[in-house]
């Protein structure tokens, strides 16, 4: 999981099925600020406070959303490259204590394709198939 999308992998008997769930959390790369025409005249300021302030927003949601596809699941694991995983963490902590309790672990792991997803979460849990 990172910022832009999660993928869920779901075990069952054996078998894996593999969903993509993507975020509406945008990156910003905000501008400096700006000069006046005149000499030694006023600055914009970016104003990075209403960017992180609406990010936070979106995490919220994103989060959320995540939270509903599984929260009918037995065991959680979740692995990322960033820190979207620990926040998810914290978020499932704060606001979903029965998906917390069944958080397994949160751990750091590289971008990956669809096939090395599949087979670390295979490894985790143990499943040959």
């Amino acid at each position: 999981m990172d910022k832009e999308k999660a993928h869920i992998v779901v075990l069952t008997n054996g078998a894996e099925k593999m969903h993509t769930f993507y975020s509406n959390v945008e990156t910003y790369n905000p501008k400096g600020g700006s000069r006046s025409k005149t000499k030694w005249g006023p600055q914009d300021v970016v104003q990075d406070s209403k960017y992180l302030e609406r990010e936070k927003h979106q995490f919220r949601e994103y989060f959320r959303s995540l939270a509903e596809m599984v929260e009918h699941t037995d065991e959680l694991a979740l692995f990322g490259p960033a820190d979207t995983a620990e926040k998810f963490k914290a978020e499932l902590v704060k606001n979903h204590l029965l998906l917390a309790s069944k958080l397994k672990t949160v751990a750091k792991a590289d971008s990956m394709t669809d096939n090395q997803i599949k087979a670390l979460v295979r490894d985790f849990y143990k499943v040959n198939t």
